[in-house]
Order: structure tokens, then C-alpha cells, then sequence
């Protein structure tokens, strides 16, 4: 198009960034612009750019490139309540990209895919260890703490930190097709303000889309996208796509009817990168080729996408003549000061969720130390190849005498034709049968999920492409895990299932394979050679104190792909806890995982209880350090622990407000509360102090405690203020962090700490009128050491505003900004914007409350209309269905009260084909309350309108 000019302007690092992407724009063709909305970006040779390629995931370190260091989960970071250390996390993490990538630019880009900052609404999501916590405000901190480190603190970029995944994620059961139903409140008050503070704060420079589909809309095609994302960032921001989601579009959800058309809108709703096809850019280049000539999209289109894009090269420093990271190399990895934040975070991340005194442990002469998380580290999906392993035996070893079981069974499978036999080749080989005895160690991930290591070469049995079961596997492993199995009960004996696959274990000329007919399964007799638990009991009975190490294994049973259906530990490991107590009633359970489990039994039985997420390579020293009483366990949990799952709503169920879920609005006893985690130490609290007890909108609210170390033990504290919403015309939180303060205190220490509460931060999402208020109520304070341990209250008062009842004369209602609701869903209005609601059954429902109907309320209903003083006189409803219907309009109660009209609602089109249809009002005077009844299965309502003039 236009030939570079000796000195173009987009190198030239003195002007904005915005001025080169604009000088960068203008030398680019039609074409060559296309080739950046691809993961894979074309180079473009003639202007010296080089091919980029985004997406490097660094969730808790860098990923899938070789040796590097492996820091605490993120979920284990977020318990550190420490912002500064995850900051110094996501630091190191920045410099070992930058290091990669300085040795392999092609293959190691700098745009990294992290951090996760979807709140953990619910424990049973496959993806939990991804995440911080289930409060949002919190999700916000370390969120911004991480990608402020990823990013770096120079105007350059280090990394182009990217948010995921955008929005209302946390379930991986049918993550392409269900549809996260986020009422308003919960959209603004929950999920949206866990992404806010990265972005606004400009420490994530991109943002990365959802699988799922929210109020019936794929997240790729977000309207919020461009009207929240976008605005709240100080500079343009990346929108990437996950993998393989833009295919989604018009594949599994069938959103758009080809890819072109697809692809065309995604664009429009600002997405500028699609990560499909893996580096084969030319089938969706091809289809965004095709919109453009289908007339979808304009080379506008295109320029918006590409200048953000290009801008994140121009601020990575790409095109500058020189970065401040140009001398990082590869010295910098896994180097010591990274190992000691490595150890740090992990330290500060331990968590004690119970002790009757056992810890710390006093100069044991011999600790047992079982389990099969006890001699064992676990990478996850997203962590990146251990360097080297420090394990909680290993950890233990260097400081006292150990004793050491795995607690697993060890049994041998006999079939009809003899034993299940395997190599003694280290490299594994075919399983086989014959007359000699092999054996197999059994390991229980939960959720029916078995893994079998053989004994004869130590490597675990893996279902091969082929179908062939062979011993070559270190365990479980790989996007598709193929090293686990189900154990079905058959009247002979029992049959096992390969769960990847699916089929059924079999014996086919004496060769151990798979098969898709269950009838063909081989029955196998499950002779136990040895009892892991016996001999773990044995092994903890001449200990002086016993550490059972548990857990769960991030690739199985709780995963990408794999949500969970229980909160219990995996039954075998629960009866090796319940054998080694008792056995040796002096038992810790140490629980490395990454999400909760409901360990009510080892509550009500054991003296001590540990926790913490899979810890990094530096796992085994912290947690001996915190054991043996050298450090304080630093750690509190960031989301709730529940007794049982019975005690979640739906999965599904994303209405946090309407379900009771997390510790905002959960009214039960939980096991362990938000925010829990003791010390070795006491601490007291005292005097406090609110800067002013009647505030106003603009004012900040300052709260001050004193805490005192009030025990023998040097001790951290985590100092967490919370509030509560004393009246309000909507539901509000139980109570809600807004603030914390960790402090390290010496035994007699004191110390003052404050939190600042901006009057701002109070403020929830009025449905009334599509913004947030201040309302004018009380308040209390709350101080304590978790949300379940308050130790100090005080109240005040803020004077906001009050919500006047629904004006009916200002403008139609939307369907969606109701206040209450009962079988309905919430769904797309069109394809590109807005959102309506759905009945799923006959008598679903929706309330608006406090309608101001105009005129006086005498009552009953008892009404005559020539007294109306400007009241409406009828609705209008938009409307759609596929067979039509009846929808009902009732006055105060959903059954039995009166009727004010009724609409007939007549087939419709599509979907998205609304209708307006009307009925008088009859009877509706002074403030009520306004529901909307389904009489029909699958009507949907996307808005009501209000006609003035005198009723009939």
C-alpha cells in the first residue's frame, strides 16, 4: 500500500503509543491486517514485523516450556492474603516469560494468558485451583497484584497480561452450551467487579472470553465487551479468544448458521484475535475474508481489531529500538531469589483449619509420614515442569526421623485365563495374562476415579490410542487423562472401565486391551496382597506423631472438562485417615489440594487439620517449616468449606442472591468460614475506632483496631474488616469484605492498623434504574479474624438515597430488571444485545416491586378509573414464543392476586421475532407490586410499556 518511511513513526518510541499504532495502521493493506486477528499473526516483512503469537499461559508460573519454577497454585496464592508477595510471584513468573521468550520468540510470546479471576462461586468447579476466591472484591486484589507483576512496572510492558475467562464461568459439565444466567445484581455487584480492577487499573492489557453462553448469548459475542471491558480501560485492550470457542459460534451452539457470519459478529462485538485451528490461520482468515465480501463486515471492522492488536505489540516494546528487559536471559530461571518466593508463597499460603494443640510439633523423635500426597508432587494443567521436587516427606526428612507409607492397596487382578500381568521394562510394555502373580497398587482420586501403578517397573497403566493397556505412564497425565478407571461390581467379581474412553477392559489373545461392549468385559477377582491402611496404621503406631498427607490429583476427578459431583475425600483415603488414628490418635491430616473437601470426619476426630493448594516445587520445606513451629501457618482460606454438597444449590445455579450462595448470603454453619485460619498464637482485639459514624456519598469511611499478640508464639494475623447493610429495599450480603491488613506481631506485640471503606464501595445495583446507589440506611462494621469469627462491631449511618418506587410514566420496564422471579431463565433479547426472560413451566414468574400505578389505592382493587390521575391505562408487552401462549398480569401475589390484564400471546417467528401485544389495566392504583405470570411453557417477555389515560 504505502512504502515505510526511513524512520517511520510507529518505531519511534518518543510519540504515544496511540500515534505509532495510527502511523503502524495506515502502511498496512486490507490483507495484511486480516493476517493479525489470528493467534498466529502473519509477519509482515516489508515493514521488518515479525510473526507474534499469543497466548502463553503463566497461571502460577510459566507453562507447557520445560523446566521453570512452579509456584503455589493460584488459589493457593490468593490464601496468602498477601497482594505484595503475589505481586513478586507474578514478577518472577514476567521475567522467565521474558527469558523463553528472548531463546525461542516463535514458540514463547509474551502476551500471557493469566490471570483467572472468575470468582469461585462454587467449590465442585473442575477449575477452582485456577482461581483466587469466591469474593469478588478479593478476586479483584490478587488479580490486579498477579497481572501487576506479569506486567511489570515500566511503561514497556514486560508481558501483556490477559484476564480469563469472560464471564459467568464455573462450570466445566456442557461449558460450550449452558447458559450462566446472571440477573443484573449479580452481573454487576459479582462478576463484573472481579475484572474491573485489573483492566481499570491498566495491569491487564487483554481479556480473554468464556466457552459458556450468558443469558443465552455466547460470551464471545459479549455486548458487554465494548460497553464495560473497553470502557473502563485506560488504554485499548486484547480480546483473544479461548481455543477452538470461535467455532463454537456457529458449531455446538448454533448461533449463527455458518462461520462466516459467525466470525463477522464476534468482530463487531469486539473480539480481535481468534485462537482456532491451532496455526493453520487459513480457515479463519478465509471466513473473515468471506464476511468481508458478504458485506458483515467493513475494513473498519477490521482497523478497530487490528489497532488493538497492534497496540499491545507497540506497548510490548516490539518495534522500540530497545526495552528494559532486553538483558533478562535465561540465568534468571528457577534462579535462588525465585526459589525463595517460590518457599514464601507457599509458607504464607498454609492454612490451619483445626488444632487442639498438637502443632507446632515439639521435637519429635520419629513423625510418620503417609499418604499418597505424602512423597508426591502434582503439576497441574496450567503449572509449568518442576525443576526439581521438594515433597512433605522430603521436607520432613531433612529435619527429623521419618517413617514413610503410601497407604495404598496393593492387589493383584486375576481373570478367568490367570493374572493380569505386566512388564519389568522401565519404558512399560503391554499388559498381558498368564500364570504368574503381578500386582498393582490402587489409588482412589475420588469420584470413582481409580489409577493402577504397577509394581513391576513403578509406572502406571495407561489405555493406549490402540486400545491396549500398558505400564508406561509416570501417572495420570496429558489433556486426555488415559490412566484412569472405574470399577463397576459385577455378580463374579468387578470389571473396570477406562474413563477417557470409555470402554471396558478385556482379555483378547491373552493381551489386555479395551472394548466398546460391556458384555465382553473380563470379570476380574481382586485379590489384596497387601492392605495399604494396615500397614500405614503399623507404620504411624510406633511414630511419635503421624502426618497423613491427602488429596486430590489435579488432572482426575476436578478438572478442565471435569467438574465434581462431591465434596467428600476419596473414600479409600478417608479409611487410611481413620486406620492411622487409630492407630496413633497423635495424627495431623495434612490436605494438599486445590479445591475444598468436606472433611467433617477428621474435624470431629482429629487433633490438628492442614491445608493448603499443591504448593510448588518448594512445598515439602514450607510445610515443615510451619509444622515443626519454625514459621506461623500464614494462610487463610479465601472461599467458603461446606459440610456437604447438599449444601450448594444447583451448579448451574448462578444467582448468588436468590440461591444463598457463598459466605455473602450462605446461612448455614459451614465447616470452615471465609477468611478462616488460626495461628499458633492468640490475638486480641480492642478499641475500635470509625472515623465518623454518619457518613455521605463521597466520604470515606476509616476503620481503625488495635491487635495484640496475646500468646507465646511470634504469629501473622490477618486483620479483616467486613460490612452489613442493616436495612435496604433489596437483599444484601450477610456481610461483605471490604478490607484486610496482615501483620506479623511478636508475642506482647500491639499494633494499630486501619481500613479505608470508600462510601462508594457500599453501593449495589438498583433494578429500578439500571444503576448503582448509595441507599440511605444503616450500617455495621464488622472486625474479626474470618467472616465466622467476629470480634468487634460498631455501627453507622450513611445518608444516600432513597428508592422511590417504579416510575410506570418514564419508560418501559425490561423483563429482566425484576426484582424477584420463580421458573423462568433468562435468555438473548436479539442476536447482538439485550436480555429477556423465559418461562420453563406454567406459572413461572417475575416481580417488579413497588409499581407506582398512579391515583390512590383504595384497597382490594376496589378502584374506579375516572379518579385516575395519570396512572397507565394499559401494557404493553413485547413478546415471543414458538407456540404461543397466555401471560397474566397480577397485582401483590403471583397466585391468588387480582388480575389487572392478560395478554394472548400469539406464535412467533423466531425467537428474537418480538410482538407487542396490550391489555388494559384494571384495577392497579397507588404503589403495588407487579407480577407477571406464564401461563405457558416457553414465552418469553423482553419488556412492558405503560399507556396513559383514564382506565375503562
Amino acid at each position: 500500500m504505502n512504502e515505510p518511511a526511513q524512520d517511520p513513526a510507529f518505531r519511534n518510541p518518543t510519540l504515544s503509543p496511540a500515534e505509532r499504532v495510527d502511523d503502524l495502521l495506515g502502511r498496512l493493506t486490507l490483507d495484511e491486517k486480516i493476517g493479525l486477528l489470528h493467534q498466529y499473526q502473519a509477519p509482515v516483512e516489508r515493514l521488518g514485523l515479525r510473526p507474534f503469537r499469543t497466548g502463553t499461559e503463566a497461571l502460577h508460573g510459566l507453562a507447557w516450556h520445560g523446566p521453570a519454577t512452579v509456584f503455589p497454585q493460584a488459589i493457593g496464592l490468593a490464601s496468602t492474603w498477601n497482594p505484595d508477595l503475589v505481586r513478586r510471584v507474578g514478577e518472577a513468573t514476567g521475567d522467565e516469560v521474558v527469558a523463553f521468550h528472548h531463546k525461542d520468540p516463535q514458540s514463547v510470546g509474551r502476551n500471557v494468558w493469566a490471570p483467572v479471576v472468575n470468582p469461585l462461586r462454587d467449590p465442585r468447579w473442575g477449575r477452582n485451583e485456577e482461581g483466587y476466591s469466591e469474593d469478588p472484591w478479593l478476586t479483584g486484589v490478587m488479580g490486579t497484584a498477579y497481572a501487576g507483576g506479569l506486567r511489570g512496572g515500566h511503561a514497556v510492558l514486560k508481558t501483556a497480561p490477559t484476564l480469563k475467562h469472560f464471564l459467568g464461568y464455573n462450570n466445566e459439565t456442557d461449558r460450550c452450551v449452558t447458559s450462566s444466567g446472571l440477573p443484573p445484581r449479580v452481573l454487576h455487584e459479582y462478576e463484573l467487579k472481579a475484572f474491573r480492577p485489573a483492566v481499570e487499573s491498566g495491569a491487564a492489557v487483554a481479556v480473554m472470553p468464556s466457552y459458556n453462553l450468558v443469558n443465552g448469548r455466547p460470551a464471545h459475542l459479549s455486548p458487554l465487551i465494548a460497553s464495560h471491558l473497553r470502557a473502563w480501560a485506560p488504554d485499548d485492550i486484547l480480546v483473544v479468544s479461548d481455543a477452538y470457542a470461535p467455532g463454537n459460534l456457529a458449531g455446538m451452539q448454533g448461533y449463527h448458521k455458518d462461520l462466516p457470519e459467525a466470525y463477522a459478529h464476534a468482530i463487531k462485538a469486539g473480539l480481535d484475535s481468534f485462537t482456532q485451528d491451532d496455526a493453520d490461520t487459513a480457515t479463519t482468515l478465509g471466513h473473515i475474508r468471506t464476511a468481508l465480501g458478504r458485506g458483515l463486515l467493513t475494513e473498519a471492522d477490521i482497523d478497530a481489531a487490528a489497532r488493538h492488536a497492534l497496540s499491545i505489540r507497540v506497548r510490548l516494546g516490539e518495534f522500540d529500538p530497545a526495552t528494559p528487559y532486553d538483558d533478562i536471559t535465561q540465568d534468571v530461571v528457577n534462579r535462588p531469589e525465585h526459589q525463595r518466593v517460590a518457599r514464601e508463597a507457599a509458607r504464607q499460603s498454609i492454612t490451619l483449619l483445626k488444632n487442639d494443640g498438637l502443632l507446632p510439633l515439639t521435637a519429635p523423635r520419629t513423625v510418620a509420614v503417609i499418604g499418597p500426597l505424602a512423597d508426591a508432587l502434582f503439576e497441574d494443567w496450567y503449572s509449568g515442569t518442576l525443576p526439581y521436587q521438594v515433597t512433605a516427606l522430603a521436607g520432613l526428612a531433612e529435619r527429623c526421623e521419618t517413617v514413610y507409607h503410601e497407604g495404598v492397596d496393593r492387589v493383584a487382578l486375576r481373570t478367568e485365563g490367570g493374572y493380569v500381568g505386566a512388564s519389568a521394562d522401565p519404558a512399560g510394555g503391554p499388559l498381558h495374562v498368564g500364570g504368574e502373580r503381578s500386582c498393582f497398587d490402587v489409588f482412589d482420586w475420588g469420584g470413582g476415579a481409580f489409577a493402577f501403578r504397577s509394581c513391576a517397573n513403578g509406572r502406571h497403566v495407561a489405555a493406549g490410542e490402540d486400545g491396549v493397556l500398558v505400564n508406561d505412564q509416570p501417572g495420570p497425565s496429558g489433556w486426555e487423562v488415559r490412566q484412569t478407571f472405574r470399577i463397576e461390581e459385577r455378580p463374579r467379581g468387578v470389571v473396570l472401565r477406562n474413563i477417557s474412553s470409555g470402554r471396558y477392559v478385556t482379555v483378547a489373545d491373552g493381551v489386555v486391551r479395551t472394548t466398546d461392549d460391556p458384555d465382553a468385559a473380563s470379570v476380574l477377582s481382586v485379590e489384596l496382597v497387601e492392605s495399604g491402611a494396615a500397614r500405614a496404621a503399623e507404620a504411624a503406631a510406633g511414630a511419635d506423631v503421624a502426618i497423613v498427607v491427602l488429596g486430590d490429583h489435579p488432572l482426575v476427578n476436578g478438572r478442565e472438562t471435569e467438574d465434581r459431583a462431591t465434596l467428600a475425600l476419596p473414600e479409600r483415603q478417608e479409611a487410611l485417615l481413620k486406620a492411622v488414628h487409630a492407630a496413633n490418635p497423635a495424627t495431623v491430616l495434612v490436605v494438599s489440594s486445590g479445591y475444598p473437601f468436606a472433611v467433617t470426619w477428621a474435624q470431629e476426630h482429629l487433633p490438628a487439620i492442614v491445608w493448603s493448594a499443591h504448593g510448588g516445587q518448594e512445598y515439602g520445606h514450607a510445610l515443615a517449616a510451619v509444622l515443626l513451629g519454625d514459621d506461623d501457618p500464614g494462610g487463610r482460606l479465601t472461599q467458603t468449606w461446606y459440610r456437604s454438597a447438599a449444601e450448594l444449590p444447583d451448579l448451574l445455579d448462578y444467582d448468588i442472591v436468590a440461591s444463598d450462595a457463598t459466605y455473602l448470603y450462605y446461612r448455614g454453619r459451614p465447616l470452615y468460614p471465609f477468611g478462616h485460619g488460626l495461628s499458633y498464637t492468640r490475638f486480641a482485639y480492642s478499641d475500635l475506632e470509625l472515623s465518623s459514624a454518619d457518613l455521605a456519598e463521597g466520604d470515606t469511611l476509616t476503620v481503625r483496631v488495635t491487635v495484640t499478640n496475646a500468646g507465646e508464639h511470634v504469629g501473622e494475623e490477618v486483620v479483616q474488616v467486613y460490612t452489613h447493610q442493616r436495612r435496604s429495599r433489596v437483599k444484601q450480603p450477610l456481610r461483605q469484605l471490604r478490607g484486610f491488613v496482615k501483620v506479623r506481631l511478636a508475642p506482647g506485640e500491639s499494633r494499630t492498623v486501619s481500613v479505608d471503606v470508600p462510601v462508594a464501595d457500599l453501593a449495589f445495583w438498583d433494578v429500578t434504574r439500571g444503576r448503582f446507589v448509595v441507599e440511605d440506611a444503616a450500617h455495621k462494621v464488622q472486625v474479626g479474624a474470618s467472616s465466622g469469627d467476629i470480634r468487634l462491631c460498631a455501627p453507622f449511618r450513611v445518608r444516600g438515597e432513597r428508592i422511590p418506587p417504579r416510575d410506570l410514566t418514564s419508560g418501559p420496564l425490561d423483563a429482566a430488571d425484576h426484582d424477584e422471579y420463580d421458573g423462568v431463565v433468562l435468555c438473548d433479547a436479539a442476536l447482538d444485545s439485550g436480555d429477556a426472560v423465559r418461562s420453563t413451566s406454567p406459572g413461572s414468574w417475575i416481580a417488579f416491586r413497588d409499581c407506582d400505578f398512579g391515583g390512590e389505592d383504595f384497597g382490594g382493587g376496589d378502584f374506579d378509573g375516572d379518579s385516575a390521575d395519570g396512572g397507565p391505562s394499559a401494557c404493553v408487552l413485547a413478546v415471543s414464543s414458538d407456540e404461543g401462549g397466555v401471560v397474566t398480569l397480577r397485582l401483590d401475589d403471583p397466585l391468588n392476586g387480582e388480575v389487572a390484564g392478560a395478554v394472548s400471546v400469539p406464535p412467533t417467528v423466531s425467537r428474537h421475532d418480538f410482538v407487542e401485544v396490550s391489555t388494559p389495566l384494571a384495577g392497579a392504583a397507588g404503589v403495588r407490586d407487579l407480577y407477571v405470570v406464564y401461563e405457558s411453557e416457553g414465552v418469553t417477555v423482553s419488556g412492558l410499556g405503560f399507556l396513559m389515560g383514564l382506565r375503562p
